[in-house]
């Protein structure tokens, strides 16, 4: 195979090309033809499947060329690699073949979604099918606009130039409905090998490139690095004394000595070290499509599905999101259903709260009046997630703004987020709380050495339950036991606060109880900050303002223990009603359960 340049130089402009299409559109057999007419095939491989198609007394098949047993051959089965290098004269490639629907959502995430260009087959005798415009979709969910459509099999409809024409202005009208504009419409049998590497004579109509000038001329895209930083965590590793944070640089660049943020927690901390693998000196800086591990200033709990930016290059964080779904579930995508979303290393419960609109992916005709889809469908709907996620719009960021949904173990969605609105009461606290937290003055002592002098973890001991369950005894008896174990606990009684200066929560102009929890979280913040276990009652808390109530006291832990068997949510610890009649049993069971949580440790600890 020939070439220009060192090994060095075409290592560095590969480009990723994704190949997609209806089955049997002949994939196999243009990856196989492009592997040969490149020179790209191991030495003798040619020979040897022609040798075995010879023994088996069937035609050779370039498609053949991608089988990877001996038995497989035997059945007659092609299968489709994930990686499969090829060279030209101008550079390297390697295609990420995708097999069919499913297989090439599952690589949304990472593969497929990291092509830079993308063939698209149409059997000229079939013409264009659903699942080519569904295809065609998905292109657009993975933000790919170097597209060329290459129509195989024009030898079985004897090279006719109207079947071409057809093909070409239907797929265009397409593909310009979806906002993509495809490169060139290029008429081919990758069979017997014409307009692959070279013109030939059958097709004397078309004057355009061949498949090969058509790879050569797309553009490597620039490695995201002028984006924002964006690093999801996969994974921190202890070696000796040093926690490696690990992961890949999705986009922007990081240097040591920056002052990153991890969302959706908001915990801080500046880059150390950078940590890289295979290199002899340590990097000073890391940028976009690397992964890397780095090292921090200070021990801050760090966890996968984490989200590390730069300080002044925030992701949004929330629960909820518009998103436009491509759905190949068996089971319907519907609203109220509970599914988990994979976005970037995040996984989280999630479920449909609305449906905009759901659209046959086929003809992009909208279906009215339904609140669900099917199998092949899209849908444009708000999501909403158990728990906070930190995320990007599609369109600024796309690897932190696309995901997949998994319904049990199965892989059977994959969308993007189009836009977000902080529309609820909770979202426009987060932003509070997150401003709140960048500007805190934070003390010289760190939570860890406060934990290590009191021998406990602060935390916010919430006791919820109806009026008249013993509520108000317990949480005084257990004030009064973890004091005597020289532990730092506080009774923070919700009345109190409530008295505060200026404190008018009967006027109705007022937002009554939210306020109420809000206040009672920003001075448990307080308390939290300097080491305390602080303990509250309430039968007036709503699921709401728990939850507004973790996120005032984040990232210190909140612990629910629910009195009676009411359904609030999903407590910590459940008493019965007799159990907390006997407040002193009941605050040794509370006790203990603080430290199995490794939350009341003892003092002298160690950290």
């Amino acid at each position: 195979m020939g070439n220009n340049g060192s090994t060095s130089e075409l290592s560095s402009r590969l480009l990723r090309l994704v190949i997609v299409g209806h089955v049997d559109h002949g994939k196999s057999t243009l990856v196989g033809r492009l592997l040969s007419d490149t020179g790209s095939l191991p030495e003798g491989k040619l020979e040897f499947i022609h040798d075995i198609c010879k023994q088996q007394g069937k035609e050779f098949e370039f498609a053949f060329l991608l089988d990877a047993l001996e038995e497989e051959q035997e059945q007659g089965i092609t299968i489709d690699t994930s990686q499969i290098f090829f060279s030209t004269a101008q550079r390297k490639y390697v295609i990420i073949d995708a097999p069919g629907h499913k297989e090439f959502l599952k690589n949304m995430v990472t593969g497929a979604a990291d092509a830079e260009a993308a063939l698209l087959m149409i059997d000229a005798k079939e013409g264009v099918q659903e699942q080519s415009r569904r295809h065609g979709y998905i292109l657009k969910l993975l933000g790919l606009t170097q597209v060329a459509v290459v129509i195989n099999k024009m030898d079985l409809v004897g090279y006719d130039e109207k079947v071409y024409n057809n093909i070409k202005s239907e797929y265009t009208a397409f593909l310009d409905s979806l906002g993509i504009e495809a490169r060139e419409f290029i008429p081919v049998s990758a069979k017997l090998g014409v307009n692959i590497a070279s013109l030939k004579d059958e097709m004397p109509w078309y004057k355009g490139p061949t498949v090969l000038n058509m790879v050569d001329q797309f553009e490597k895209k620039p490695p995201p690095d002028h984006l924002p930083f964006r690093f999801p965590v996969q994974d921190v590793y202890k070696f000796d004394e040093r926690r490696i944070i690990a992961g890949r640089v999705e986009s922007g660049k990081l240097k040591t000595g920056d002052r990153v943020i991890f969302s959706p927690s908001n915990k801080q901390a500046v880059v150390k070290s950078i940590e890289a693998w295979s290199v002899p000196e340590k990097p000073d800086i890391a940028t976009s499509s690397e992964s890397i591990g780095f090292t921090l200033d200070e021990q801050i709990f760090v966890e996968r599905g984490d989200v590390c930016t730069l300080m002044d290059q925030l992701p949004i964080v929330s629960t909820t999101f518009d998103a436009n779904v491509f759905w190949m579930g068996q089971r319907n995508l519907e609203k109220g259903r509970k599914f988990t979303i994979k976005l970037n290393t995040q996984e989280v419960e999630c479920e449909v709260v609305e449906f905009k609109k759901a659209i046959d992916a086929s003809t992009l005709e909208t279906l009215t009046n339904q609140d669900y889809i099917a199998k092949n469908d899209v849908a444009e709907l708000t999501l909403k997630t158990r728990t906070p996620v930190a995320f990007d719009l599609f369109g600024s960021i796309a690897t932190t703004g696309r995901f997949v949904l998994v319904d049990e173990y199965d892989v059977c969605g994959g969308g993007i987020i189009t836009t977000y609105t902080p529309a609820t009461k909770s979202d426009k606290l987060r932003d509070e709380v997150r401003t709140r937290d960048f500007n805190w003055i934070k003390s010289d002592i760190t939570p860890d050495e406060r934990a290590y002098r009191n021998g406990h973890r602060a935390a916010l001991i919430l006791i919820t339950g109806d009026p008249g369950t013993g509520k108000g005894p317990l949480a005084r008896i257990l004030e009064h036991s973890l004091f005597q174990n020289n532990f730092q606990s506080y009774l923070l009684d919700r009345r109190n606060v409530n008295l505060g200066v200026g404190a008018d929560l009967d006027d109705p102009k007022s937002s009554g109880e939210g306020e109420s929890a809000r206040r009672l979280g920003e001075v448990a913040k307080l308390f939290l900050d300097a080491g305390h276990v602080v303990i509250s009652t309430s039968n007036a808390f709503h699921q709401e303002d728990q939850a507004d109530l973790r996120l005032l006291a984040n990232p210190y832990q909140v612990v629910e223990i629910q009195v009676g068997s009411q359904s609030s949510g999903e407590p910590d610890l459940v008493l019965s009603l007799d159990e907390a009649q006997n407040a002193k049993e009941a605050s040794l069971k509370i006790q203990n359960f603080l430290k199995e949580k490794k939350i009341l440790m003892g003092h002298n600890y160690s950290i």
